[in-house]
Parts: C-alpha cells; sequence; structure tokens
C-alpha cells in the first residue's frame, strides 16, 4: 500500500518514521526541507503539491495546525481534491473543527473520495514510540479497511462515529488535558507556597484517586523546569478556540475550559506559548511569586 503523508512537524515526522518501519511506502509533502531529506533517506518519496501526492497514493494522511490549513490542502487550488479519484481515501489526523471535517468530507464525496477524520493524543513521545490514542470519525467499513495503517502509529484506536466524531472526542481530550494541567499547577504551586516540597507531594498523590496520566506526564517536567514543547501552548489555544465554538453550537457551556483558555492566552501575551502546555504552572507561579522545582 502507498501512502502520502502530508504535514511533517513535531507530530507528523516521528508518525511517518512509524510507518515506514511497518513497511509502509511512503510519498511525502512538507515545506521544510530538511524534514523532506530526513525522510527521503529513510526510503520515502516526495511529492510537489497534494493533487500530486492524491494522484500518486491510495491512501493520504494529513498532519496540519488547524482546519484553514486542511481545508486548503483538501480543497484550494492545487489540492488533493484536483487528484482525487473514486475508492481513494483522506484520513486527517489533524485536531481541528469538527464541522470543518463534515464540509471536506462532503466536497470530498461528490468526487467519490472517502474521509475519516482521525485527531490523535499523546503528544511528541508518544508519537515517537507509536503509542498515540486515535480517536476516528467516518464510515465504519473504510475505518476497518484502515485499521491497521492508523495502528502502525498508535496503541489506541477507537472508532468513536460518524465524520467529525473523532474531532469531538479530542475535543473532550483536549479539555480534560487543559484542566488537568491547571488543576496539577495550582495544586502544586499551593504546596511550594506553603513550604512542602512539591516533589514530596507529587510522590503522595500520584497513586492515588488525584493521579492521572498528565500527573505522571507532566509533573516531572515542571518539576525539572523543562518546558520544551511536546505540546505547544499555542496549539492547546487552537483547540481550546475549537471547543468553545463548538460548545456554544450545540448548547454546551464549557466554564472550566474557558477559564484555562484565558490562563493560556495570558502566557502568550508573556511570549511563553511556544513552550510546553506544562508551562500552564508559570500562570501560577507568576499571581504566588514563587517557582516550583524539585
Amino acid at each position: 500500500m502507498k501512502i502520502g503523508f502530508i504535514g511533517l512537524g513535531i507530530m507528523g515526522k516521528p508518525m511517518s518514521k512509524n510507518l515506514i518501519k511497518a513497511g509502509y511506502e511512503l510519498v511525502v509533502l512538507d515545506r521544510n526541507p530538511s524534514v523532506i531529506d530526513e525522510l527521503v533517506g529513510l526510503g520515502a518519496t516526495v511529492a510537489n503539491s497534494p493533487k500530486e501526492v492524491a494522484e500518486l497514493t491510495d491512501v493520504m494522511i494529513t498532519m496540519l495546525p488547524n482546519s484553514p490549513q486542511v481545508k486548503e490542502v483538501a480543497l484550494g487550488e492545487g489540492g488533493l481534491i484536483e487528484g482525487a479519484q473514486p475508492g481513494k481515501v483522506l484520513i486527517d489526523m489533524s485536531s481541528i473543527a469538527p464541522l470543518v471535517s463534515r464540509e471536506v468530507c462532503h466536497a470530498l464525496a461528490e468526487r467519490g473520495f472517502e474521509m475519516l477524520d482521525a485527531p490523535v493524543s499523546g503528544g511528541e513521545p508518544k508519537a515517537i514510540d507509536g503509542t498515540l490514542s486515535v480517536m476516528v470519525g467516518g464510515n465504519k467499513e473504510v475505518f476497518e479497511k484502515y485499521y491497521a495503517v492508523m495502528k502502525a502509529m498508535a496503541g489506541s484506536v477507537v472508532h468513536v462515529g460518524e465524520i467529525g466524531a473523532g474531532n469531538i472526542a479530542k475535543l473532550a481530550n483536549q479539555t480534560i488535558v487543559a484542566v488537568n494541567i491547571a488543576a496539577m499547577s495550582e495544586a502544586l504551586v499551593l504546596a511550594q507556597k506553603a513550604g512542602v516540597e512539591p516533589e514530596l507531594v507529587f510522590q503522595a498523590i500520584r497513586g492515588g484517586l488525584a493521579g492521572s496520566t498528565v500527573l505522571e506526564a507532566k509533573a516531572p517536567l515542571v518539576l525539572d523546569r523543562k518546558f520544551d514543547p511536546g505540546f505547544r501552548i499555542s496549539l492547546h489555544i487552537k483547540d481550546l478556540k475549537n471547543v468553545i465554538e463548538t460548545s456554544h453550537e450545540v448548547g454546551a457551556p464549557t466554564p472550566l475550559t474557558s477559564s484555562v483558555l484565558e490562563m493560556m492566552q495570558a502566557l502568550k501575551v508573556d511570549g511563553l506559548d511556544i513552550e510546553d502546555h506544562s508551562s500552564l504552572v508559570k500562570y501560577y507561579e507568576k499571581l504566588a511569586n514563587t517557582e516550583v522545582r524539585r
């Protein structure tokens, strides 16, 4: 099977590498020449446009920043739709607005081009080791046909409903992650300010009800002051904006999400939006005039 992969950023590059490791033939497209060279060195070939990717491959995967980029690659001039043939499939693994997933899907369907929306969770570490969680919306038969392709990049691949459902699940995921990081940050700053070592608080609570995957992944980064981006605050801001937009459309208030979004916006004003979302602790540290560390 020949797979097209468009978008070789923090997540897309390791995901594409795992597809190559699994034995798939890859055609890649990205704006970064050095990343393209790296993938070519591993056996991938290069396309010059999304249209060419669609012409050369059976299934296309996109891993792009947001809704406008997905629409442009799929439906714009020189886009996938121009190389579309009946039976070909787009698996969009970007995290975008659910309504955009449906819009793109319906436009492609007019050319007989199937689509799954399949956003991922787990950040760069899980993209590297191939243990991402994938939430998939779209035709169940198409999902089953390409399950093995997605599983080559993931530890968990779950079909959650029709097109757009994958991104609804991702928005729910991003809400839970954001609120967890905020709660963890608030608690660690409280411990630091009260004179109790945050490291010991982390060790004391991790095995109880407060324990979580978020706590395990992010507390050590905070304690070690490691804020290199596994998942940038700027991208989490994008996701939370999509949460709020979708929540307004369906009538589901999201007051906690709105609060965390404003915290992240404050960090953006301070120039910290390029850091990992664990930098949310810095919002609380600024308020409390303290710093959490081991």
